[in-house]
């Protein structure tokens, strides 16, 4: 088959890549491409924007397959137009593309729909604007409500910052157009990450997670930018946020697309921010992520062509995704001045060494060739990713192939993927314990209510029957690896709990599972008759008590943790001020 992919950064480039693997695919097409794809695909000079002649470059090529790399043609309606002609296209047609084109029309579905999002509204008035921003105090994020390159979102610490922000958005018409409508919202704190999924309008089929860098600087300082690098996966997202996400956020979400008339075929992002177990989302986008894109499409193994085709034809529930067990990294090498103003032109040296690294790609984002040279075409110039074992060993390759590359005042930051680091070092303060992974969706609670207090944990199996050496090794070395509390959870006539608290002094929390046909009895009293010498805490059956194994625990370790205790505390405020509320509604009930 014939496909055309409609772009020419890095995001075209990885899409590139992965598409020519396939080996349905014959010929391959890139308008306009940059020098890096022309090494893949027949680079053919249409600007993406160009939705006319592309219609028309496709329809004489007979193109099998178009894939829609940037948001621009989507918003504009290049889907609506290919499929009038019979021509096969992925992507989000003009109305769906509305969610990433218009963030007063994402923050209003996202408000109908009950998805979670910041609290904020919508200025045509620059004045009313003004007045709002007095009213709101800071800090707040103003956003131009149009497409603006990943550089419409200000994060404004000040009534100050908010003012000028205000200002290069309306009234110095920054962004252009994007400008005309802005949304104000409050400051969401927390650890962004990205979470991209296919999507036929029915089925949401997800991708791994990831995490981008938009800020310019190190440590996330300076003006935001398209992004400067990303990994994947993204710790943050781990798998009782990464179930909620899709609970919470993406399914409701194309549901309410298509509630809307606006069934979403394609790619669906959601920018998130987490904190603790509360997911927030920031922004949505209609296309992959760029340079979210570049580690996903390194870590996706599954031919992406037939999963496209799925989407377009609404069979997507057919599909898998096979996913690369190793990380991957990123790292964006930028001209000398972007995201203002940068130079064009320059040679860049060093190319060839970088690719000849095993598990690199160099992908091309600003670049051109002049005469036999590479040469500088763009801001973000060039998307150096690597696979690893690990995150840690994914950005050291990443940083060696970006030690290789040079041209005259290339710039990187030093720190991409560092949050994972940070968060994966973090030792466990608790350690969960089950005797069979089917105890998987009960332990799940304890999980989810450390997570709501910012608790670290770590979560294995163990049979107090079939692997006792292995129960006993976990609790023994338990305290070296920072636990201080262990939670077992197991059914039947099993001894989980009692074995665990014989190998170690740490307090140990029991919680019986209903397994058998005595319905729990059975690992109720297992549980709680402990020998002397021996104690337990043992708590309800099934999912409530894992949830007070939860709460138990972070009761136990708020002693010595005023901050964790000032978390307890709302947490009970919370419960009861829900009581109340639920007492409200029925005070007139007869």
């Amino acid at each position: 088959m014939k496909v055309l992919v409609i772009g020419s950064g890095g995001r075209e480039h990885a899409l590139a890549w992965k598409i020519a693997q396939s080996p349905r695919v014959k010929k391959l097409f890139c308008a306009p491409g940059n020098a890096g794809i022309a090494e893949l695909a027949e680079c053919v000079p249409i600007a993406a924007g160009d939705i006319p002649a592309l219609v028309d470059f496709a329809r004489r090529q007979k193109i099998d397959l178009t894939v829609v790399g940037p948001e621009g043609p989507l918003s504009e309606g290049i889907v609506d137009l290919f499929e009038k002609e019979g021509l096969r296209i992925f992507g989000a047609t003009r109305r769906a593309a509305e969610i990433e084109s218009s963030k007063s029309f994402a923050k209003e579905l996202m408000t109908k729909y009950r998805i979670p999002t910041a609290r904020g509204r919508s200025f045509r008035s620059y004045e009313q604007a003004r007045r709002y921003l007095r009213q709101a105090g800071a800090p707040v994020v103003v956003k131009a409500d149009g497409l603006a390159a990943g550089k419409g979102v200000i994060v404004c610490e000040s009534e100050k910052e908010a003012q000028e922000a205000l200002d290069r958005i309306m009234v110095q018409r920054e962004f252009g157009d994007a400008g005309s409508l802005v949304v104000i919202e409050e400051c969401l704190r927390g650890e962004e990450a990205s979470f991209l999924a296919f999507t036929d309008g029915k089925t949401v089929l997800a991708m791994p997670s990831s995490q981008d860098h938009k800020a310019i600087y190190d440590d996330d300082r300076g003006p935001n930018t398209g992004g400067m690098g990303a990994y994947s996966p993204a710790p943050v997202v781990d798998r009782l946020i990464h179930k909620r996400v899709m609970n919470e956020v993406m399914i409701p979400t194309v549901k309410a697309m298509a509630a809307e008339g606006r069934t979403y075929q394609g790619v669906l992002y959601a920018g998130l921010m987490i904190e603790r177990d509360q997911i927030k989302v920031l922004e949505f986008n209609g296309r992959f992520g760029d340079p979210e894109a570049q580690p996903l499409l390194m870590r996706i193994k599954s031919d992406i062509v037939p999963i496209m085709e799925a989407v377009i034809d609404g069979r997507l529930d057919q599909c898998t995704l096979d996913i690369e067990e190793r990380a991957s990294v990123c790292v964006v090498m930028a001209s000398a001045g972007y995201p203002g103003k940068y130079p064009k032109g320059l040679p860049i040296k060093g190319l060839d060494a970088a690719k000849r690294m095993k598990d690199v790609v160099v992908f091309h984002a600003g670049t051109a060739r002049k005469e036999k040279a590479v040469v500088t075409d763009g801001g973000r110039v060039l998307g150096v990713t690597a696979l690893g074992d690990t995150v840690t060993d994914a950005i050291d390759k990443a940083y060696q192939a970006v030690g290789k590359i040079s041209w005259e005042g290339a710039y990187c930051r030093k720190d991409i993927g560092r949050k994972a680091i940070d968060r994966m070092s973090r030792a466990p303060a608790v350690g969960i314990v089950m005797g069979s992974d089917s105890d998987l969706p009960v332990m799940e609670e304890a999980a989810a209510m450390l997570k709501k207090f910012g608790i670290p944990f770590e979560m294995t199996v163990a049979s107090a029957h079939r692997s006792p050496q292995r129960a006993m090794a976990f609790a023994a070395e338990a305290r070296n690896r920072g636990v201080k509390v262990i939670i077992a959870g197991a059914g039947h006539a099993a001894h989980l709990a009692g074995v665990l608290a014989a190998h170690t002094s740490l307090p140990v929390i029991g919680v019986p599972i209903d397994s058998s046909s005595l319905q729990g009895l059975d690992a109720l009293l297992s549980t709680v008759q402990m020998p002397p010498g021996i104690p337990v805490a043992t708590m309800a059956l099934g999912k409530p008590g894992a949830r007070n194994a939860g709460i138990l625990a972070a009761q136990m370790l708020a002693l010595g943790d005023p901050e964790l205790a000032g978390r307890m505390d709302r947490f009970k405020k919370d419960m009861a001020s829900e009581v109340e509320r639920k007492a409200e509604k029925l005070k007139d009930y007869r």
